[in-house]
């Protein structure tokens, strides 16, 4: 079938065979996302070294730790670019053209990723404000990639797949983390077992050795390799036939173009394209308001709910293993052990559920649909959650610890056999081309709210109740019971707003949009 009334470049690729050029399409805007997810969540292996390194305090019992404010920038500045980096470059795709923005986004992401680990002084007010600045940039270049790559795929794919060969792109995020800890591992067992320390508790100025502060900066610095190694390639790719057809209004460069990538001949159809473009209509007209209005409440309502649930798991993953006593004590650890231990924890945590959730979708989606998922995704979640949150101190105790990382886990499997993948796929989908980044952004900005929400609020949330137990500088929280359960809420919430979405399972871009008229069985491809 073919969708009638569209172009034949458009029907051409709708129904294209599952080929080479997917596939590299899907390497190269993937690579982009590992060193995304990679620079967002490796802060969260080394901020403790931080804390050791440049805020210990002669004759505390206890290693430095980063001041609350101190690490509510450090973890959450690179989310406040991102955000900024999605509603800038995204609209900047809509107005320039896909691939001449996509080439800024992975130089700016490489740069700053390098950049953030030579933060240059040696006072700690010195230090975190230069990697504070360089980690907003990197946030801001990441920012651009999630409108752009999704944006990209989606006009690049055939409609059987296209929900497959997205969630590929975003699952990459998964090796992206995995790959931080795998190489957090392996880099803190180098330096301890070259530079050898006692722990904290033995002799609190030996357990940070000066070494230390090359472990955080190498961890930090290396994720931008996988995305410099395909910048090439990303320079190379044309532009997307649906953006130089339906915005740039160049019918002829966009069949040239698709010609040479699907190896057949494709014809012109410049006047069909100047009476399609007499119907477009902008993001802030009543038409769009209309039609789509519902839809981007939908994406970035669920984006946003999401996101505040999977940051706070994700950036904390190291505290909630403290307080179920699957990491020991700072004490009793040197510093570059605690590395290792907190990556060994994140890792098993990567390869168990969050991979495997990634994976799961890419290969249902087409199957089962994007609404599906979603709406098993946050149902799901929200009964771990409450499982986890309601007896939690039946967990707490040390001969369960392990069923409660096995229930944690099945949180993150669901997470990304759901929501997370899910709400990045369909906002690139179901708007029309002309505001296709520009939506994604939106909602993806949404979601990076979201994470702020988490991060920030979880950091407090999460203090125990009583003061003499919470962290130092942080007032009384909630407690881990408490915030659990406000998680479980907000996911319960997402479940609700998945209604919002609708389903583009099957269908074509311009379907979804309302470009061109519904499916017809009359027409064949």
């Amino acid at each position: 079938m073919v969708t009638t009334g569209n172009l034949k470049v458009l029907n051409a690729l709708d129904g294209a065979k599952t080929q080479w050029y997917h596939f590299t399409a899907i390497v190269i805007a993937g690579m982009g996302f590992f060193t995304d997810a990679y620079d967002l969540f490796c802060i969260s292996l080394v901020t403790k070294m931080l804390g050791r390194i440049y805020y210990t305090k002669t004759g505390s019992p206890k290693p430095g730790s980063l001041p609350p404010h101190v690490s509510a920038m450090v973890n959450g500045v690179a989310l406040v670019g991102t955000l900024a980096g999605q509603l800038f470059f995204g609209w900047l795709g809509d107005k320039l053209g896909r691939k001449k923005v996509y080439g800024i986004t992975l130089m700016l992401m490489c740069l700053c990723s390098i950049a953030s680990g030579l933060s240059f002084g040696s006072r700690p007010q010195t230090v975190m404000t230069t990697l504070c600045f360089f980690r907003f940039w990197l946030g801001f270049g990441i920012g651009g990639d999630y409108p752009l790559s999704a944006t990209i795929m989606s006009e690049y794919s055939n409609k059987k797949t296209r929900g497959g060969f997205i969630a590929a792109v975003f699952a990459m995020q998964g090796f992206g983390i995995l790959g931080g800890g795998v190489f957090a591992i392996i880099v803190s067992s180098v330096f301890d077992s070259r530079f050898k320390a006692p722990s904290y508790e033995v002799d609190p100025v030996k357990s940070t050795v000066p070494e230390a502060d090359y472990v955080w900066r190498i961890i930090l610095m290396v994720g931008a390799l996988p995305a410099l190694l395909t910048f090439y390639s990303r320079s190379k790719m044309p532009e997307t036939a649906r953006y130089t057809a339906l915005v740039a209004k160049n019918a002829t460069k966009a069949a040239s173009d698709m010609s040479k990538v699907l190896n057949m001949e494709i014809e012109p159809e410049q006047q069909k394209v100047d009476e399609k473009l007499e119907r477009h209509f902008g993001l802030l007209s009543k038409e769009f308001l209309k039609r789509h209005g519902l839809h981007l409440l939908g994406t970035t309502s669920t984006w946003f709910l999401l996101d505040i649930a999977f940051y706070s798991q994700n950036l904390f993953q190291k505290d909630i293993f403290t307080a179920i006593g699957w990491i020991p004590p700072a004490k009793t650890m040197n510093a570059i052990e605690e590395v290792y231990r907190i990556a060994r924890a994140q890792t098993l945590i990567a390869l168990c559920s969050t991979v495997p959730g990634y994976w799961f979708t890419v290969f249902l989606i087409d199957k089962i649909g994007r609404f599906t998922i979603q709406l098993i995704g946050f149902s799901m979640m929200t009964i771990f959650m409450f499982a986890l949150a309601f007896p939690y101190n039946h967990w707490t105790r040390p001969e369960n610890n392990i069923k409660f990382v096995v229930m944690y886990s099945l949180t993150f499997f669901f997470a990304n056999f759901g929501p997370n993948t899910t709400t990045f796929v369909v906002p690139a989908e179901i708007f029309p081309a002309r505001v296709r980044s520009t939506c994604h952004g939106i909602s993806a900005a949404s979601g990076k709210l979201g994470a702020m929400v988490g991060a920030f609020g979880f950091l407090y949330l999460a203090q125990n109740q009583d003061p003499a137990k919470t962290d130092a500088g942080y007032p009384a929280g909630i407690g881990v019971k408490n915030a659990l359960i406000v998680l479980g809420v907000v996911n319960l919430l997402g479940t609700l707003c998945t209604f919002l979405v609708p389903e583009s399972k099957g269908k074509s871009l311009e379907e979804m949009s309302g470009e061109v008229e519904k499916e017809s069985d009359d027409s064949k491809a």
